[in-house]
């Protein structure tokens, strides 16, 4: 049986978020993450932003010049990339990202609907202050726009 369940992304830890979507998607539910532009990353901003850079960007294709693969610039494809990573890479893992919904900001649809909260991935216990998924995305490109 189906469930949904809508998250708010604000202040929460991008690890520890995504997999904890990642097990609810496995058993079935639906998943609705709004502000995943808010979702921080603990580190050093500019350690942060080389590493991000140097994986997504810098990948080169031993094919044709004219075809390459889509790299993640948007927070909600960023968001994504990590929940598809802590997924297995079957038929199983692919019908449970099919099932997550993210989100910039809270969409219109979704305005007084009860968002959950998970406790363990609360930013806030961070000893240095966090860096927002939204910095990191304008780093590698992103525009600002709707992903």
């Amino acid at each position: 049986m189906s469930k949904e369940i809508y998250v708010d992304g604000e202040g929460m830890i991008l690890g520890r978020l995504a997999s904890r979507v990642a097990k609810l998607l496995l058993q079935g539910n639906r998943v609705y993450v709004v502000n995943v532009e808010k979702v921080v990353v603990s580190g050093k901003r500019s350690s942060l932003i080389y590493y991000y850079k140097r994986t997504i960007l810098n990948v080169r294709s031993h094919l044709s010049h004219r075809w390459r693969p889509k790299r993640p610039r948007s927070p909600v494809r960023l968001f994504k990339a990590a929940v598809w990573g802590m997924l297995p890479k079957n038929n199983k893992g692919v019908r449970a990202l099919k099932a997550l919904r993210a989100y910039v900001g809270v969409p219109e649809e979704l305005k007084g609907k009860e968002f959950v909260k998970f406790e363990e991935a609360s930013g806030e216990r961070l000893s240095r202050k966090p860096v927002q998924l939204a910095v990191i995305a304008k780093e590698l490109g992103w525009r600002g726009g709707e992903a």
